[in-house]
Formats: structure tokens, C-alpha cells, sequence
């Protein structure tokens, strides 16, 4: 960018230069610049967007001269020349007179008077030197706090139970602050020079202000983009603990000023066990503490964790009594089989659910534990190698978050309990205790038949729903088309519902065939004999008892979460997916988009000229020259040179691809997840800050120390 900086500006001299000597030794006015490279996010200094280039110079007298490219040449001036220019100075001193005389008068006509003749606005009052040191002070405290965000550095240091008795050690935070007075930081060396060695330089509530005040205007710098394209949709991710307390992530989705969707992390909610409770602090968070109008929320997604699915639902819910078209759906992020398992309301799903992901976890933990599951594998599928290579690569993956979850976990059950008997069993010290130890709890719960029994039936109930929910995740055109079938998904289950005593005699029958090739006894729970106390029914079998608490629960559940997250105004919007020029190509061109946006009216700039802009939309790609590619994606279209001449088109694709069911197309985009996984997975549980986090997550917005401190002051005058 420095290089097409140098070119732009003609100025061949600094060719030569290295980028860091561009940036410490040359400056250029803001007035070369369009108005759209310059951003208007702080009102104390000019800043100029990531991309910006300078495009506007006056250089077209100087073209037929091949010199004046090295060094500016002085001209000699004929008469005329020099009396014209006089005229122009002339002509812009008495310009710049009167426009002054007007300011003037607009001035007086506008001053407010209070009684007494006194003028209402004060001027500027120069600051003193003890308030020019106070927020030069100010300013370097929260620089320090910003790096240990960034850093991912926690405030607190060595605990103290860990030092001995009468050793004094300072916390992370102090500690920098020494290190910056050290490395000649005169402001808080004179402030600090006649302190305590012992003493803390910031207390713990001065240091959790700034923080609030620094998250605070970290979060604005996005929340002001999101404002700015209007609408956007809500995205929660699973329930986290920060420092033993339970969290809620929060992402927002919205359409940038460059037409790209993004997907930005803005904080931390604090769960609230009372689905109700919750729900009023999560409309309260957004709209009153970060400001965003719920009535320009197009979309709400939450990723659920087992047993927070019906507490989340409500809060879902109650956002859609206020605001109907806050569209309730899935989460692209998220396969539609796993979201369904974790939402089921029957505890043998949650417990298995858990066990899988521990099984998962201590496999990858240990690259040793791989390649011994590696050798189990090979010894199973001696005569079908193809089935044995892909479970080996399916192993190495995070295949709890697939579609297929419990088809890969029953064909590799017989490997997993095999390598963790061998493990359990080794007693040579191959495998540390922590291991061994895990790796019999494990085995012994992946042999416990009800285990087995619910995951065979997941499996056989997921089977239904997989085809749909992968195309979810799909392209632009698999997600339209899966959106009608929905029908044929539901009638399927429907089917299997009236039918359920033959499908369960079929998939009760594969669970006793898995438990007795693991040598597993088949009997019902110990919990459940326990609890009858004498008073057993000698007519219950285990089939007729998880037909009862497994089968039938598990598919009415799954009917009905099809079509609560799939509701009539979902489908809707989905159908208006014909508008991307691949869709409306496969469809020969024969689609009613405006039967479908009915819903989006309001969104639109012009909704009366929406029907003969849909037909000149269809005609220009039907009739496209034969070279031209159709759009296969909303981004693609969105970022077609001549979108704007579409607006209720533009509109439409703006707010379609909001929709949180929709998967973000550049990556780049939608790192904010990714961001705050690596977050939770590098950071200790007990480390973890709020605060600290949305400054590591988004590390890479620009903050405004200025408006920091002065923020700071303004909240808290009394403090130095």
C-alpha cells in the first residue's frame, strides 16, 4: 500500500524508501483522499480506513514535463498569467471574507442566552498542567491494560497461597507497570517515585473501571458499524464459565459498508438459571447497555449446550412476541443432528452426548492414544480397508460436530472399547495415571447398555433429518431446495411415529447385537430397578421400557423442534433464496420472489416498483451473454458491479444473508467464533475476564485512548 501511495503521489524520490521509514518521516494531507477512505469513528483525530489509498491530486500540469516527476522546477510567468492569478487570490480573499461574515451572523442568530446576559456556552478552558499530566497518566495505564488484553496476559499474578510467608509479589498488571517506568516512562515515574515498594500502583476497582471503559469502546467500534448498515441478526454460542461463573457469548451478524457479511463477537451475557429472568436481561443488554434498535434484528440463532436447549427456546420466544421478524433459526455453524441431540429432554441423550465429547477429548490429547486407536482399527477392518482408512481420518477430526455423529460413533464403538481396555490394562508405564485412569472410566461407560441403546437409537432417529440438515450447510441452492423438503423430512418422521412399535422392535434389535459383539449384559439401568423398590412390573422389558422413555420421546420432540425452528416465516425467507442467479437458473428462470417477500416490505426502499424490478432482474440474467457466470452465492451478488442499480434486490440479499442459517461465504469475515473458541481453549477457566477477552477476541479493532480517558474522567471526576 506504501508503494501505491509513492505512485499516486508522483513522487519517484521516495521509491527507494522502506514502508517503516514511509510511515515514521512522511506525512500526507487527509484532502487527497476520497471521502469514503476516510473513517468518521473518532471525533478527535482523522483516520483513515484499512484500504485507504490517495486518488485526488492536481497533477495535470506538470504531465508534458517528464522532470517534474523528480523535483519541483520554478516557471516564469507571462503577464497574463500573473494578473489572473492576482484575480483569484483576489476573487477567493473576498470569498473567504464573506463566508466569514455569514458564520458570524449564523453565530449571533444562534447564541442562547441565559438571564443575566450571560452566553450559555463556555469556551474551551486550556487544561492546567496537573490535568495535562493527569491524562498523560491515564493514557499510559490504559495502554497497559489494552496490551494485557490483546496479549491475553491475565491481571493477577502469583497467587497467594503460593508464596511463602512475608514475600510480597506484584500482580501482571503492576508488574508492566513497573517494567514501562523502568524502560523511561517519566509520567508515571513522577508519579510513582515516592510510593510504597509494596503498594499497589492501581487498585483492583480502578483497574476493573478501565477495563469496563476499555471493553466498552472496544465493543462500540462495532456496534457503530452495525447501526450504520441498520440490520442485523443475534447469535449466541454455548454457555461458557468465566472465572466460576456462567456465560453467554454473544455474536452479531450484519452487512458491512464493503457488502460483506460479518459475524462479530460483542461480549459476555451472564446466564441466568431462570429462563424468564434471562430472557429480560438479554433484551436489556442489547438494547439499553449496547444501543441496538431490536426492531432492525432480522435474525436469532443460539448454539445450545445439553440441557440449556428449552431455557434458551423461551428466550427466543419472548424476543419474537416483540419482534416479529427477529427470525428464529439454526445456526450455520451448527449441524442441524447435533443442535436436535443436545435439545432432546431425555437425560440418557445428555449423559451420552458427554460422553462422547470426553472420549473425543482424550483421544486428541494424546497423539500416542491415536495411533494405538490407529492399530485397533486396522485389526477390526482387516478385510475392508477403505471403511477402516476413512474412521482413521474421521478420528482425526472434530467428528462430534458432524452430521453423522452417531453413525461414525456405532461403527467405531468395538474399536474404542478395545483400545481403552488395552490402555486400562497396560502395566508398563507406557501410559501416565491420568490416562490409564480416564481411559477405564471411559471403557466402562462406553459398555454400559444403556449407553449403547441410546446411541443406536439416535442414530436410526437422526437418519431421517441427515440429508436435510447437510444441504442446510450447503450452497446457496442446496439450502433453497432443502427448504421444500421439509414437508417429505416431516412427513417421514410423522410415518415412523405411527409406526413406532415395528421401528423400535428393528432398532432395539441392532442395539442387542452391538452389546452382545462388546459382550455387554442386557438388562434395564440399575437407576430405574433401584427406584421401583419391590415394586417391579414383572411385564416391563428393557424394549418396551426405552420404547417408552427413549423412542417415542425422542421423535415427538424432533417433530416439533423441526417445526418451531422451521416456522412459516422462515421458510419464507428461505424461499426468497431464488433471488441468487444460480438458484433462479435452475429454476428456468420461473420464480415468484414477491410471493415471498411480503415479509421484507418494510425493508425495502421502494416496495411499489419491487415486482417490475424482480422482472428486469430475471431478464438481465436470462438473457446474459454466454461467457457470464450465474452468482452461485449471496456474496457473489452482492458484489456485483451493478447491484445498486437494483436496490429492492440489494435490500432483499442484504437481509437474507443475515439470516443466521446462512453460512458466512468469506471465511475472513466470520473469524469472530474462531476467535473466541481459541479464547476459551487457551485460557484458564479461573484466568478468564470479560473484559479482557473482548480485547483479545477483537484485538484488531482501533481504539481511541483519547476518548478512553477522557470517558474515564467523565465517569469517575474524584479519582487522580
Amino acid at each position: 500500500r506504501c508503494q501505491r501511495w509513492v505512485e499516486n503521489c508522483r513522487r519517484a524520490d521516495l521509491e527507494d524508501k522502506t514502508p517503516d521509514q514511509l510511515n515514521k518521516h512522511y506525512r500526507l494531507c487527509a484532502k487527497h483522499f476520497e471521502t469514503s477512505m476516510i473513517c468518521r469513528s473518532s471525533p478527535y483525530r482523522t483516520v483513515l480506513r484499512d484500504n485507504a489509498v490517495p486518488t485526488i491530486f492536481d497533477l495535470t500540469s506538470h504531465l508534458n514535463n517528464p522532470h517534474s516527476r523528480h523535483r519541483k522546477r520554478i516557471k516564469e510567468l507571462s503577464e497574463d498569467e500573473i494578473r489572473t492569478l492576482k484575480q483569484q487570490k483576489i476573487d477567493e480573499a473576498f470569498e473567504r471574507k464573506q463566508a466569514t461574515q455569514e458564520s458570524n451572523e449564523n453565530n449571533k442568530q444562534n447564541t442562547v442566552l441565559e438571564e443575566g446576559g450571560e452566553e450559555q456556552e463556555e469556551k474551551a478552558v486550556p487544561l492546567t498542567l496537573e490535568e495535562r499530566e493527569n491524562k498523560d497518566y491515564l493514557k499510559s495505564l490504559f495502554e497497559i491494560l489494552i496490551l494485557m488484553g490483546k496479549q491475553n496476559i491475565p491481571l493477577d499474578g502469583h497467587n497467594v497461597d503460593e508464596l511463602p510467608e512475608g514475600i510480597f509479589a506484584s500482580d501482571n498488571f503492576q508488574t508492566l507497570l513497573e517494567y514501562r517506568i523502568n524502560g523511561g516512562d517519566e509520567v508515571l515515574r513522577k508519579r510513582f517515585e515516592m510510593t510504597a515498594v509494596n503498594l499497589e500502583y492501581c487498585s483492583k476497582t480502578q483497574q476493573k473501571q478501565m477495563l469496563e471503559i476499555c471493553e466498552n469502546c472496544v465493543r462500540e467500534e462495532t456496534l457503530r458499524e452495525v447501526r450504520d448498515s441498520h440490520f442485523f441478526s443475534i447469535v449466541t454460542d454455548e454457555v461458557v464459565d468465566i472465572a466460576g461463573e456462567e456465560h453467554l457469548p454473544v455474536l452479531v451478524r450484519f452487512v458491512d459498508d464493503s457488502h460483506n457479511l460479518r459475524e462479530e463477537f460483542i461480549g459476555f451475557l451472564p446466564y441466568e438459571a431462570d429462563p424468564e429472568i434471562l430472557a429480560v436481561k438479554f433484551h436489556a443488554t442489547i438494547t439499553e447497555k449496547w444501543g441496538l434498535n431490536m426492531e432492525y434484528c432480522r435474525g436469532q440463532a443460539y448454539i445450545i449446550s445439553s440441557g440449556f436447549a428449552s431455557k434458551m427456546k423461551v428466550v427466543a420466544t419472548r424476543l419474537l412476541e416483540k419482534y416479529p421478524q427477529a427470525v428464529y433459526t439454526l445456526c450455520s455453524s451448527c449441524a442441524l443432528n447435533v443442535w436436535l441431540a443436545k435439545s432432546v429432554p431425555v437425560v440418557g441423550v445428555s449423559i451420552a452426548l458427554g460422553t462422547i465429547e470426553e472420549v473425543c477429548c482424550l483421544f486428541n490429547q494424546s497423539p500416542q492414544l491415536l495411533v494405538e486407536l490407529d492399530n485397533t482399527i486396522s485389526a477390526l477392518f482387516q478385510d475392508n480397508d477403505e471403511k477402516g482408512n476413512e474412521l482413521k481420518k474421521i478420528c482425526r477430526s472434530q467428528w462430534t460436530g458432524r452430521h453423522d455423529t452417531f453413525e461414525v460413533l456405532v461403527d467405531l464403538l468395538q474399536a474404542l472399547v478395545l483400545c481403552l481396555d488395552a490402555v486400562s490394562s497396560d502395566l508398563s508405564v507406557r501410559w501416565n495415571n491420568f490416562i490409564v485412569g480416564r481411559a477405564f472410566v471411559l471403557s466402562s461407560a462406553l459398555t454400559d447398555f444403556d449407553f449403547i441403546v441410546t446411541i443406536v437409537i439416535m442414530k436410526n432417529v437422526l437418519s431421517f433429518t441427515r440429508a436435510f440438515g447437510k444441504n442446510l450447510q450447503g450452497q446457496t441452492s442446496d439450502v433453497f431446495f432443502a427448504a421444500g423438503s421439509l414437508t417429505a423430512v416431516l412427513h417421514s418422521l410423522n410415518e415412523v411415529m405411527e409406526n413406532i412399535e415395528v421401528y423400535h422392535e428393528f432398532w432395539f434389535e441392532e442395539a442387542t447385537n452391538l452389546a452382545t459383539k462388546l459382550d455387554v449384559q442386557i438388562k434395564l439401568p440399575g437407576k430405574f430397578r433401584r427406584a421401583q423398590q419391590g415394586n417391579f412390573d414383572p411385564d416391563m422389558t428393557s424394549e418396551n421400557y426405552y420404547k417408552e422413555i427413549l423412542s417415542v420421546p425422542t421423535i415427538e420432540h424432533i417433530i416439533q423442534e423441526l417445526k418451531d425452528i422451521f416456522s412459516e416465516q422462515h421458510l419464507k425467507a428461505l424461499k426468497c433464496l431464488s433471488l441468487v442467479p444460480s438458484v433462479m437458473g435452475q429454476l428456468k428462470f420461473n420464480t415468484s420472489e414477491e410471493h415471498h417477500a411480503d415479509m421484507f416490505k418494510n425493508d425495502l426502499p421502494n416496495p411499489d416498483t419491487l415486482s417490475a424490478e424482480l422482472h428486469c432482474w430475471r431478464i438481465k440474467w436470462k438473457h446474459r451473454g454466454k461467457d457470464i457466470e450465474l452468482p452461485a452465492t449471496i456474496y457473489e451478488a452482492l458484489h456485483l458491479p451493478d447491484i445498486k442499480f437494483f436496490p429492492n434486490v440489494y435490500a432483499l440479499l442484504k437481509v437474507l444473508c443475515l439470516l443466521p442459517v446462512m453460512k458466512v461465504e468469506n471465511e475472513k469475515y466470520g473469524i469472530g467464533r474462531k476467535r473466541l473458541k481459541a479464547y476459551l481453549k487457551n485460557t484458564l477457566t479461573g484466568q478468564r475476564s470479560s473484559n479482557l477477552a473482548l480485547l483479545n477476541i477483537n484485538f484488531d479493532i482501533k481504539h481511541d485512548l483519547d476518548l478512553m480517558v477522557d470517558t474515564y474522567i467523565k465517569l469517575y471526576p474524584d479519582k487522580e
